[in-house]
């Protein structure tokens, strides 16, 4: 520090700092300047890291920080604890560590704040292994190409934009578009399918009252003991709604590297975004797009990349995102958006028209992508699914047109007919995956036309009443069609017998 600043500070406060330079010890111990807002700007500790913990002593005890400005003469820290008793002119020493969390199968079945403390009243939590939360992403050659699928039990997801273990892809929409219930659909589907994949659940600055209906939800649905809930509310600092997501993904990163598959939900990363918007303006950073190095896209693409497929030598294990944003009036190319857009390997997007017409989940079938596809994809599922989501497209397209002309040739009638029974067939009920039996046969009812003769408002019960029979009449082929194999030609002349008898009682008149 310049001789000028060191006489502006207060007495004890120069003495402090004066003593410490004088011991020379200026590498390991250093002194608070100020504080205040959740983060300590301390004079000396000149051999922190980046992500370094410093121990504050104050009266109380040991508060802890960690370093995220590194100044030529002075870091600023961010602490971990209430700021109340941190006071200028306390001695600040480095801990020797980065920031770490609690790893383990140990924190399965609980809800814990971002540094693995308990939330949820069951007692302590002892793990054998901490994980660093920043670190970087597996490099090319330890990973492996995304080929195997990870079903959500959403038909119109699973059939149009498939989602493979490894990858990242993106929820996004206006709020109460039902952008978490896709998530939550997904988790329950791993349990109901027993696929092992174990859930993190990251809800950043959400309600208390939300995250335990989902709490409660989830134990109702048996998928509790394979979940981890990552928790934190708007009352929370912003530096926990900082390491949320990074904490979170390191107790994932456990499991990928452990040959498991795990699945990371980020709900939502907007708020996440806002949250290290406050810390930087803490900090004295520059806030917006202009910051060096690209600032909040930075901040998520070096989260986002580690999730990853990883090659057979490392042991095959997988990290798949889903990460969630919340658009203002369904604008896309908002600044967060677009980032998150052009990180990940694809986007769902949610239109609010179609929620509000009661099409839900509200998929608009033009502006979502999965830029993996087929090849994530079950080969039951993609004989049945090839041109779903033209057909889709082209038939939202069609009706809009049609509304304005009478006269439609009988060829145009009939597409649109078909697109209104598949865009009824893709509506489902929230809590109810659907298996990979289901979904294949299902689409076929619509594709193959053995529901052309049933009225688009009666396709829902025809759907289920043909469903039932299968399962009841043919329950052997149903398991050989669930285990994801192109169906022979003997199982699709099944179900068309099958749908054919069932759309019989849902026929007009």
């Amino acid at each position: 520090m310049s001789k000028l600043s060191i006489t502006e500070l207060s007495k004890e406060l120069r003495h402090a700092i004066e003593s410490l330079e004088t011991a020379g010890n200026l590498d390991e111990v250093g002194v608070v300047l100020r504080v205040g807002d959740g983060v300590a700007w301390i004079h000396g500790l000149r051999a922190a890291g980046y992500s370094e913990v410093v121990e504050i002593e104050t009266k109380s005890g040991v508060v802890e920080a960690f370093a995220l400005n590194l100044m030529e003469d002075e870091i600023g820290a961010v602490l971990l604890g209430s700021d109340a008793e941190v006071k200028a002119g306390q001695t600040v020493r480095l801990k020797g560590t980065v920031l770490t969390v609690p790893v383990g199968p140990e924190l399965l079945g609980r809800v814990v704040d971002p540094l693995g403390r308990p939330l949820d009243g069951k007692g302590a939590i002892k793990t054998k292994q901490q994980g660093v939360v920043e670190r970087d992403a597996p490099g090319v050659m330890a990973r492996k190409s995304v080929h195997e699928p990870l079903m959500t039990g959403i038909v119109s997801i699973d059939a149009m934009f498939p989602i493979g273990r490894g990858q990242r892809e993106l929820i996004i929409g206006d709020r109460q578009t039902g952008k978490t219930a896709l998530a939550i659909d997904t988790m329950i589907n791993q349990a109901k399918q027993k696929t092992g994949v174990i859930n993190v659940y990251v809800a950043i600055g959400q309600k208390r009252s939300k995250v335990a209906r989902l709490v409660e939800r989830l134990e109702r649905e048996g998928v509790m003991e394979q979940t981890i809930i990552v928790a934190t509310s708007p009352s929370d600092p912003a530096s926990l709604l900082y390491l949320a997501p990074y904490a979170a993904t390191a107790m994932g990163e456990y499991f990928r590297d452990n040959a498991q598959h795990a699945l990371m939900i980020y709900d939502d990363l907007t708020k996440h975004a806002v949250a290290y918007r406050q810390m930087s303006l803490l900090l004295r950073r520059p806030p917006g797009r202009e910051a060096y190095p690209g600032d909040v896209f930075y901040l998520h693409s070096r989260l986002l990349e580690r999730s990853a497929k990883l090659s057979d030598e490392l042991g095959a294990g997988s990290l798949t995102a889903l990460p969630i944003i919340e658009t203002q009036a369904g604008d896309i190319s908002a600044y967060i958006p677009t980032n998150v857009i052009s990180i990940t390997d694809g986007q769902i997007f949610l239109e609010t028209d179609l929620f509000y017409q009661g099409i839900r989940p509200a998929i608009s079938a033009g502006l979502s992508v999965s830029r993996v596809g087929g090849a994530a994809q079950t080969g039951a599922v993609k004989s049945v699914s090839g041109n779903l989501k033209l057909g889709l497209s082209q038939f939202r397209e069609l009706a809009s047109f049609a509304q304005f002309g009478s006269d439609l040739d009988d060829s145009t009638k009939k597409q649109i007919e078909r697109g209104q029974r598949l865009t009824e067939l893709l509506k489902q009920p929230q809590y109810q995956p659907l298996s990979v039996w289901e979904q294949t046969a299902s689409i076929l009812f619509i594709t193959a036309g053995h529901f052309d003769e049933v009225p688009a408002h009666s396709v829902k019960a025809a759907q289920s009443a043909a469903l039932t029979r299968l399962w009841a009449d043919h329950k052997k082929e149903m398991q050989e069609l669930d285990k994801g194999g192109k169906p022979t030609e003997e199982l699709l002349a099944v179900v068309a017998k099958v749908a054919k008898a069932a759309a019989k009682g849902f026929e007009e008149a």
